[in-house]
Protein backbone atom coordinates (compact mmCIF):
# COMPACT_ATOMS: atom_id res chain seq x y z
CA UNK A 1 0.00 0.00 0.00
CA UNK A 2 1.51 3.04 -1.03
CA UNK A 3 1.19 6.53 1.25
CA UNK A 4 0.66 9.69 0.23
CA UNK A 5 4.30 11.02 0.44
CA UNK A 6 4.94 7.77 -1.82
CA UNK A 7 2.58 8.98 -3.92
CA UNK A 8 4.16 12.45 -4.30
CA UNK A 9 7.40 11.53 -4.48
CA UNK A 10 5.76 9.00 -7.95
CA UNK A 11 3.54 11.68 -9.22
CA UNK A 12 6.47 14.50 -9.52
CA UNK A 13 9.17 12.22 -10.66
CA UNK A 14 6.86 11.15 -13.34
CA UNK A 15 5.82 14.19 -14.13
CA UNK A 16 9.33 15.61 -14.73
CA UNK A 17 11.48 12.54 -15.78
CA UNK A 18 8.76 10.92 -17.90
CA UNK A 19 10.54 7.73 -16.45
CA UNK A 20 10.68 4.14 -18.22
CA UNK A 21 10.75 2.54 -14.78
CA UNK A 22 10.32 3.38 -11.50
CA UNK A 23 11.01 1.49 -8.06
CA UNK A 24 10.36 3.70 -4.65
CA UNK A 25 11.04 1.98 -1.28
CA UNK A 26 10.56 2.91 2.08
CA UNK A 27 13.38 2.60 4.12
CA UNK A 28 12.13 4.18 6.86
CA UNK A 29 11.86 1.11 9.35
CA UNK A 30 15.33 0.95 9.30
CA UNK A 31 15.85 4.76 10.64
CA UNK A 32 13.46 4.78 13.38
CA UNK A 33 14.52 6.57 17.08
CA UNK A 34 16.74 9.16 15.46
CA UNK A 35 14.44 11.93 15.17
CA UNK A 36 13.89 12.33 11.22
CA UNK A 37 10.75 14.03 10.83
CA UNK A 38 10.52 12.65 6.99
CA UNK A 39 10.75 9.34 5.60
CA UNK A 40 14.44 7.66 4.44
CA UNK A 41 13.75 6.11 0.32
CA UNK A 42 15.65 4.39 -2.19
CA UNK A 43 14.68 5.33 -5.75
CA UNK A 44 15.65 3.74 -8.47
CA UNK A 45 15.21 5.93 -11.90
CA UNK A 46 15.38 4.78 -15.83
CA UNK A 47 15.16 7.83 -17.89
CA UNK A 48 15.91 9.17 -21.22
CA UNK A 49 16.44 12.51 -19.44
CA UNK A 50 19.44 10.87 -17.62
CA UNK A 51 21.33 10.43 -21.53
CA UNK A 52 24.63 12.86 -21.63
CA UNK A 53 24.43 13.78 -18.06
CA UNK A 54 26.97 12.97 -15.27
CA UNK A 55 25.69 11.36 -11.76
CA UNK A 56 25.90 14.31 -9.93
CA UNK A 57 23.51 15.91 -13.04
CA UNK A 58 20.72 13.04 -12.71
CA UNK A 59 20.40 13.52 -9.01
CA UNK A 60 19.60 16.94 -9.38
CA UNK A 61 17.07 16.10 -11.77
CA UNK A 62 15.84 13.72 -9.41
CA UNK A 63 16.17 16.36 -6.61
CA UNK A 64 14.48 19.75 -8.38
CA UNK A 65 11.77 16.85 -9.23
CA UNK A 66 11.26 15.93 -5.80
CA UNK A 67 11.28 20.05 -4.83
CA UNK A 68 10.08 20.65 -1.66
CA UNK A 69 9.41 17.55 -0.47
CA UNK A 70 13.10 17.56 0.74
CA UNK A 71 12.55 19.90 3.24
CA UNK A 72 10.15 17.78 5.36
CA UNK A 73 8.66 14.55 4.00
CA UNK A 74 11.29 13.09 2.67
CA UNK A 75 14.78 13.29 4.70
CA UNK A 76 16.97 10.94 3.28
CA UNK A 77 16.85 9.75 -0.92
CA UNK A 78 19.14 6.98 -2.19
CA UNK A 79 18.98 7.73 -5.75
CA UNK A 80 20.14 5.03 -8.53
CA UNK A 81 19.66 6.94 -12.00
CA UNK A 82 20.26 4.86 -15.26
CA UNK A 83 19.57 5.87 -19.32
CA UNK A 84 17.54 3.05 -21.04
CA UNK A 85 20.89 1.63 -22.11
CA UNK A 86 22.29 1.52 -18.82
CA UNK A 87 19.93 -0.47 -17.26
CA UNK A 88 19.53 -3.11 -20.24
CA UNK A 89 23.45 -3.52 -19.94
CA UNK A 90 23.26 -4.23 -16.08
CA UNK A 91 20.42 -6.68 -17.00
CA UNK A 92 22.65 -8.94 -19.27
CA UNK A 93 25.58 -8.78 -16.48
Amino acid sequence: MSTERERLIRQRVDESLKPESLELIDDSHMHVGHGAKGGHYSIKVVSKAFEGKAMLQRHRLVYDAVGDLMAGEIHALSIDAKTPTENQHSKQA
